[in-house]
Formats: C-alpha cells, sequence, structure tokens
C-alpha cells in the first residue's frame, strides 16, 4: 500500500455506515509464531486491521514480530507506538498518535519529532490520530508510562472539546481509549457527545470484552472498535469472532 491507502479505506467504509473491528497484538504477550497463527485467525473472522505495539515493550523483535505478521495475512497492519523505536518498514500504516488528553510534552509532540524522520524514509503511510486516555477505575499501562491524568469519565463535554480541537487542528481521527486492564469502558454517553461534535472517524477501545459492549459502543457513535488482551483470555478467539460479526451486523443494516 502505498499513499494514503489505508486512511481512505477507512474513511470510505464509515461513510458507507460500517462499524470496523481491530485487534490488538502486543508482541510482550505473543511469540511471532503465536501471532502468526492469531492473525490468521482474525483475518478469518472478519477482522478489518490488525494493531501491533505497547505501552511499553521488553521484546527486542518488533521489526521481525510486524514483518511475520505481515507475511501471514492480506488485511492492514498498522503500528500503533507507544514511543518512537516502535517503528517498521514491513507496517502498511501508522497511527500517528498524539496523546491530546494530557499534558506531557514528550507525547504531545516530543517522540513524534524523533519518529518522523524514519517514518518517511520507511515509507510508512502516517494517520494522525487524536489519542484521548479516559478514566477507567484502574491506572493503565497508559497512563502511567505517559504520566498523564485521564480525562474524566463523568464529565463527557470535556472530552468532546478535546475532540473538537483534535478536528479543528486537522487529525484524522480520534481514539478514545480506556486502556489495557481498565475495569470499565469508555462511557457511552461520552462516545455520543464526541460523535454530536466531530465528523472524523471514533476509534473506541480499552475493557470490550463482549459482542454486546462492542455493539453498544457502535450505536453510541463508535467506527471501529479495538480489543487487545482480549485475545489471552481462555474464551478470547471464540469472543472476537462474536464481535466481529456484531460489527459486520452494524454495517449491514446501513
Amino acid at each position: 500500500m502505498s499513499g494514503h491507502a489505508v486512511l481512505q479505506g477507512i474513511c470510505s467504509w464509515v461513510r458507507q455506515g460500517k462499524g470496523c473491528y481491530w485487534v490488538l497484538l502486543d508482541p510482550d504477550h505473543f511469540s511471532i509464531t503465536q501471532a502468526q497463527t492469531l492473525a490468521r485467525q482474525a483475518e478469518s473472522a472478519g477482522v478489518d486491521a490488525l494493531l501491533i505495539g505497547g505501552s511499553l515493550l521488553h521484546t527486542a523483535h518488533f521489526d521481525g514480530f510486524v514483518a511475520a505478521v505481515k507475511k501471514a495475512v492480506a488485511i492492514p497492519i498498522i503500528l500503533f507506538p507507544g514511543d518512537a523505536t516502535q517503528l517498521s518498514r514491513h507496517a502498511d500504516a501508522l497511527l500517528f498518535l498524539s496523546l491530546i488528553s494530557g499534558r506531557n510534552p514528550v507525547n504531545l509532540i516530543g517522540e513524534h519529532v524523533k519518529a518522523a524522520p524514519v517514518i518517511k524514509e520507511y515509507g510508512i503511510e502516517p494517520i494522525s490520530t487524536a489519542y484521548m486516555l479516559v478514566e477507567s477505575g484502574a491506572v493503565t499501562s497508559v497512563e502511567f508510562m505517559s504520566n498523564t491524568r485521564p480525562l474524566p469519565r463523568n464529565k463527557p463535554m470535556i472530552a468532546a472539546a478535546h475532540a473538537l480541537a483534535a478536528q479543528y487542528m486537522g487529525m484524522s481521527m480520534i481514539y478514545l481509549e480506556a486502556g489495557s486492564g481498565a475495569h470499565n469502558t469508555v462511557p457511552n454517553d461520552l462516545i455520543a457527545l464526541v460523535r454530536q461534535y466531530v465528523q472524523i472517524p471514533i476509534i473506541v477501545g480499552g475493557g470490550i470484552h463482549s459482542a454486546a459492549t462492542a455493539k453498544e459502543k457502535l450505536a453510541a457513535g463508535a467506527d471501529i472498535i479495538v480489543t487487545g488482551n482480549l485475545l489471552q483470555r481462555k474464551d478470547g478467539l471464540k469472543t472476537m469472532r462474536a464481535i466481529a460479526k456484531a460489527v459486520k451486523i452494524k454495517g449491514a443494516g446501513k
């Protein structure tokens, strides 16, 4: 893929009223062989794209991990980087995340300056994404590593104002994140208010462990559902298939 192919595909899908489902593979949680198997199972289930990355990587095989997953499937491979070291020329695209819910300059622009020349050299498609951490009832990895406070879950207008500012700044997508290990998902009323304020695609992730919850988020206004540590659960594959089916049903009704 080249140019803006991945973003154009996402926007085209969303304009048709279709839901999207992405699955995150964290190289710290899966071996390369496990990741290839899970990637094929995800593609077979109807998952639309795979994210690769994490808040803190302990593994040294990130590039090989991305390359192996890319060879295993035909769906887009999108990087979900925790910092400027999580880059690979084998990916189709990268969520160029700016943590706008926080005020830590490292996560607003610092890591981006380090990563930009490498992204250009590798020819990865960058998708500017406003990353918004929402209070979830637990201190998540991204909250701890970014040294930022999440947005209050009971004040949706604060989230809506941040999202609108991101759209005005020219960002392409909004990512509402409860975080890995979240006790509570992003509230439906918060998603709904953000949807009222912005026209760009909305991604929702964190704590989504059932098809019913995924459907709630889609009904509230989400366009893309993301699950991550779901695949570490015993019923992970079964639930992933159920979520993929629920997302497709949402699109079929449009």
